[in-house]
């Protein structure tokens, strides 16, 4: 009689657990800012899930930077850099992120807001939630396509 019932017990606790996590799949795949990308180049560099496609001559980007991530602590050792070198223009779509430029000026953005933050930074994901970041840009070409510094200064 006691194995049966730890027999049902334990199939239990099996179903349960396989609900959560059915339900965790389910809604992370019906949340349209996690979705896959239609038609989008996919792959993840330091921890960041990138997706990105093509419009007109820019390219457009969804990266999703997990909880805990910072810059000079994920993105340092892969790109070789001290700061972020690379300009983000875009719409936050979900999170906050902190951004500290070599002069010491902070900035920090929380969705939905749109930012352009200027090259030479390091930055990260501020509070348990991930950021989404919707960006556009041309490449090596985007600091003069987009009329942006080449690096941050106080005007």
């Amino acid at each position: 009689m006691a194995r049966k019932k730890l027999a049902r017990k334990k199939a239990r606790k099996s179903a349960t657990a396989t609900r959560r996590k059915t339900v965790h799949r389910r809604s992370t795949t019906s949340d349209p800012l996690l979705a896959r990308v239609k038609g989008a180049e996919r792959r993840e560099i330091g921890h960041v899930q990138l997706e990105v496609g093509r419009g007109g001559a820019a390219r457009v980007k969804r990266m999703v930077y997990p909880a805990g991530f910072r810059w000079s602590v994920d993105m340092k050792p892969i790109v070789g850099t001290d700061l972020c070198m690379h300009a983000h223009v875009g719409f936050l779509a979900r999170g906050e992120i902190h951004i500290e430029y070599a002069d010491g000026c902070v900035v920090e953005h929380k969705a939905p807001q749109i930012v352009a933050i200027e090259p030479g930074h390091d930055g990260w994901v501020v509070g348990k939630e991930p950021v989404v970041l919707i960006e556009f840009d041309f490449e090596r070409d985007t600091i003069r396509r987009l009329g942006m510094p080449d690096a941050h200064r106080h005007a």
